[in-house]
C-alpha cells in the first residue's frame, strides 16, 4: 500500500475576493501535492474557505445581505480562481457546509464531557478582525492597528491553561514539528512567559524554562451575535443564552471535518483513519498561534493524534506592505492570468488561463524563498519571465527541436549519449525533488534553471549548427541533439509540479505524448531509465514561451486601478490624496451667493454619478476623542459605524476640544485606504467644510441619522 499524504491550506477567510497572497499558499501546496503523486504517494489537498464570526456578520449587514448570501459569493471567487489556475484540490471545504458543523459540534461536545470545556465569564478585549482576544486595558490598539471591543460576555472555556507544558515539550523535541525556525521560536516564546518579569519559573521535560501559568484558557464560544455554529447539547443546557462556537475552533477542525471525523458512515470512519493525521499544514505567519498552540491543544484534549508538521510561509508584499483589503494594496491573480494568456491569442481560454497560472507560479516559487516575506511587483514578475522562461525554457526547447526536425527529419536521433552533462542532471534531479518535499521551492526551481543553463552551454560548446554542416559529422551530431534532448526531458519532468500546463507543451513536442499520464503511471518517478524509444519522433513544434514586451506592464497596472467584480463586502476602489501628518485633506464647500460669492468658483473637473458613487460616505458616532503626544494638530478619534468600529487621525486638533467632540455623530469617507501616520492606523477621513483660511466645520445632522448610514 503507498504511502499517504494529506496537506491543507489555511481556509480562507471570506471577507474579501483572492489576491496573489492566496495565491501563493495555493500555488505551494498544489506544486508539493503534484510531486507527492507523481511519486506514488497516496495523496489527498485540501483548501477551502472559513466562513463564521463576528466579522462575517457584519460585512454582510453592512452590504444590506444574509451571512449566507455574502459567503456563497466570496467562496465562489475562491472557486473560481482556483479553477482558473487548474488547482488540483481533493476537496474544497466550507465552515457552512452541514458535515462540518456536525464535525465541530462532536469536538465541542467530545470536550466538555471531559470536562475540558467549562461555562464561565469574560471581559476583556476583543479584536474583532483577526477574531482573537487581545491582552490590555480598554482602548488596547489590536494586531491589525486599530482600537480593541470591550467584550463583557458568559462564555465556555477550554482549559487551554493545563496543556502549556505538554506543548513546549511537544514542540522543543519535534514531535509537533514547526518552521521555519523563527516561526517555533516565536510560538515558545509566547508558551513560556515572560522569563524577565521575576515570575517563579519552572523547567519542562526537555530542560526548557518556562512560566507557570502563564498560558491562559480560551473561550472558546461568544454570545454578541450568531452567525456561527450552535453549541451543542448538552452545553447548551448549561446556560439560557444563545451561545455559538468560537470561529478559530470551529475553523480548525475542518482539517478532519473534511475527511470524515464526525461522519456516521463506514466510509468516514474509514477516511479519517486512512488520512488523519495532516501530514503538513501550510499557514500563514499571522496565524501561527493558533494553529501551533490552540489546535494541538484541542486534539491532546479530545486524545487525537497531532499533525505531523506545520509550516508557516512569509508574507508576500506589494509597495513594502502586507496585501490585503484594508490597504488597498492587493494585486489580482486574474490580472496575470489575462495579461499573460494575451500572449498566445490564438489558444482557447482555458489554455490562456493555465499559461498564465504557470508564469505566476513561477515567479512565485521562483523568487521568494518560502518561509520569509518576499517582494512582488510586475517589473520583477515581466523579467524573470523572459529570462528564465522565455530566453532560457523555452529558447533551449525550440531551438533543440528545430534542429532535430531539420537534420533528421523530425526523428529523434539514435546514438550514444555525451556524459558531459551527467553529474550536473544527476546532482539536479535530486535537488530538485528534495527541495519541494522540504517546502524549499526556491532552491528546488534555481536547480531546475541551473540545469537549463547547463544544457544551453553544453549545445553552444558543441555547436551542432556548424556540425551540421559537415556530413563526416552526423553522428557527432547525433549525439549531441539526443543528450540535449534527454536533458530537456528530465528538467520538463522536474518542473512538471511547478509549470503543469507549459511542460505538458514540451512533453508532447517531444513526441512523449501526455506528461499527466506518464506522471499518473509512475514513468516520472526514476528519471535515470527510460526515456525515448526507438523511432520516437518529435510532435508539432510551437512557441512555448513567447517573449513579453514592457507594455505588459502597463496592462496590469491599468487592469489594477480598474474596480474589482463587485462582491458583497466590497467598495469601488478610489484614489484620494493622502493625508499628511499636520493636517486632514477635506473637501471644500463652494456655495454660491448671487449677490456676492464667498468664494471663487473651484476650477475643478467634472464628474459622473458613477466617480461621486465610489465615495462611501456614512454616518458615525465619535466613541473616543484625544490629543497625540508631540502632534498638535491631530486628534486620535475613535467612531462607531454601527457594523464596526474605526479609529481615524483627524488634523482638527487646533480646532476643537476632543471632550467635546465625544457623542457626535459626523460624515466620513468609510472606503478610503488605511494609512499609518505617527505610528498609528487611520482607517476612514472626516468630512468637514472650509472657505478660505476659515475654521472648519464638521458636517453635522439636524435630523436624527442613525449611524452607519450612508449619504447618497
Amino acid at each position: 500500500m503507498p504511502d499517504k499524504f494529506y496537506l491543507t491550506t489555511p481556509i480562507y477567510y471570506v471577507n474579501a475576493r483572492p489576491h496573489i497572497g492566496h495565491a501563493y499558499t495555493t500555488v505551494a501546496a498544489d506544486t508539493l501535492a503534484r510531486q507527492q503523486r507523481l511519486l506514488g504517494a497516496d495523496t489527498y489537498f485540501l483548501t477551502g474557505t472559513d466562513e463564521h464570526g463576528q466579522k462575517i456578520g457584519r460585512s454582510a449587514a453592512a452590504a444590506g445581505v444574509e451571512p449566507q448570501q455574502f459567503a456563497d459569493e466570496v467562496s465562489g471567487s475562491f472557486q473560481a480562481l482556483w479553477k482558473r489556475m487548474g488547482i488540483s484540490y481533493d476537496q474544497f471545504i466550507r465552515t457552512t457546509d452541514a458535515k462540518h458543523k456536525r464535525g465541530v459540534q462532536k469536538l465541542f461536545a467530545d470536550l466538555y464531557a471531559k470536562g475540558e470545556i467549562y461555562l464561565s465569564s469574560y471581559t476583556g478585549q476583543y479584536c474583532v478582525s483577526e477574531e482573537m482576544f487581545v491582552e490590555g486595558p480598554p482602548g488596547t490598539i489590536g494586531p491589525d492597528g486599530r482600537p480593541t471591543e470591550t467584550v463583557t460576555e458568559e462564555n465556555f472555556f477550554f482549559r487551554l491553561s493545563v496543556y502549556q507544558k505538554q506543548l513546549i515539550d511537544l514542540i522543543e523535541s519535534n514531535q509537533l514539528a514547526i518552521q521555519p525556525e523563527a516561526r517555533k521560536n516565536e510560538v515558545l516564546s509566547f508558551l513560556r512567559g515572560d522569563l524577565n518579569s521575576g515570575a517563579e519559573t519552572s523547567l519542562s521535560d526537555t530542560g526548557a524554562q518556562y512560566v507557570p501559568g502563564a498560558l491562559k484558557d480560551l473561550s472558546v464560544s461568544r454570545t454578541s451575535f450568531d452567525w456561527g455554529i450552535p453549541v451543542p447539547e448538552p452545553a447548551a443546557s448549561a446556560t439560557t443564552q444563545k451561545h455559538v462556537i468560537y470561529v478559530w475552533l470551529d475553523a480548525l477542525a475542518n482539517y478532519m471535518t473534511a475527511i470524515g471525523y464526525g461522519g456516521d458512515t463506514a466510509e468516514d470512519a474509514e477516511m479519517f483513519a486512512r488520512l488523519w493525521p495532516a501530514d503538513l499544514h501550510f499557514v500563514g505567519k499571522e496565524i501561527v498561534r493558533f494553529h501551533c498552540v490552540y489546535w494541538p491543544a484541542f486534539l491532546l484534549a479530545a486524545g487525537l493524534p497531532l499533525p505531523k508538521k506545520i509550516v508557516a510561509h512569509g508574507w508576500l508584499l506589494f509597495e513594502e506592505s502586507k496585501m490585503s483589503k484594508s490597504r488597498g494594496n492587493i494585486v489580482r491573480a486574474e490580472t496575470i492570468l489575462n495579461a499573460f494568456g494575451s500572449l498566445k491569442p490564438d489558444a482557447p481560454k482555458r489554455e490562456q488561463d493555465l499559461f498564465g497560472a504557470d508564469v505566476l507560479r513561477y515567479f512565485l516559487l521562483r523568487e521568494i524563498p518560502f518561509g520569509q516575506d518576499g517582494s512582488f511587483s510586475f517589473d520583477a514578475l515581466l523579467a524573470r519571465y523572459n529570462s528564465d522562461l522565455a530566453n532560457g525554457y523555452g529558447n533551449l526547447v525550440s531551438r533543440t527541436l528545430s534542429m532535430i526536425a531539420q537534420n533528421f527529419d523530425g526523428g529523434i536521433p539514435e546514438s550514444g549519449l555525451s556524459t558531459e552533462l551527467t553529474g550536473v542532471i544527476t546532482d539536479v534531479m535530486g535537488t530538485v525533488r528534495a527541495g519541494i518535499g522540504s517546502q524549499e521551492f526556491t532552491v528546488a526551481v534555481q536547480a531546475a534553471a541551473a540545469l537549463i543553463g547547463a544544457t544551453d552551454g553544453y549545445l553552444t560548446a558543441n555547436a551542432p549548427w556548424k556540425l551540421a554542416k559537415d556530413p563526416a559529422q552526423r553522428d557527432g551530431l547525433a549525439t549531441v541533439l539526443r543528450t540535449a534532448a534527454k536533458s530537456i526531458r528530465i528538467v520538463t519532468a522536474l518542473l512538471y509540479p511547478v509549470l503543469p500546463y507549459s511542460t505538458a507543451q514540451v512533453w508532447q513536442q517531444l513526441g512523449l505524448g501526455s506528461i499527466e499520464r506518464a506522471a499518473e503511471g509512475g514513468e516520472l518517478r526514476d528519471l535515470t531509465h527510460g526515456g525515448f524509444a526507438a523511432g520516437s519522433r518529435i510532435g508539432t513544434l510551437a512557441p512555448i514561451f513567447p517573449r513579453a514586451d514592457k507594455e505588459l506592464i502597463t496592462q496590469m497596472n491599468e487592469a489594477e486601478q480598474k474596480p474589482a467584480p463587485a462582491q458583497p463586502d466590497d467598495q469601488p476602489e478610489q484614489k484620494l490624496a493622502p493625508i499628511s501628518d499636520s493636517t486632514e485633506a477635506v473637501p471644500e464647500s463652494s456655495p454660491a451667493s448671487e449677490a456676492a460669492p464667498a468664494v471663487a468658483k473651484p476650477d475643478t473637473p467634472e464628474i459622473t454619478i458613477d466617480d461621486f458613487l465610489k465615495v462611501d460616505l456614512r454616518v458615525a458616532r465619535v466613541l473616543v476623542a484625544e490629543r497625540i503626544p508631540k502632534a498638535d494638530k491631530l486628534l486620535r478619534l475613535e467612531v462607531d459605524l454601527g457594523y464596526e468600529k474605526r479609529q481615524i487621525l483627524a488634523g482638527i486638533a487646533q480646532f476643537y476640544e476632543p471632550e467635546k467632540l465625544v457623542g457626535r455623530k459626523v460624515a466620513i469617507v468609510a472606503n478610503l485606504a488605511p494609512r499609518k501616520m505617527r505610528g498609528l492606523e487611520s482607517q476612514g477621513m472626516i468630512v468637514a467644510a472650509s472657505v478660505g483660511d476659515g475654521n472648519p466645520a464638521l458636517v453635522s445632522f439636524l435630523e436624527d441619522i442613525e449611524i452607519g448610514a450612508r449619504l447618497r
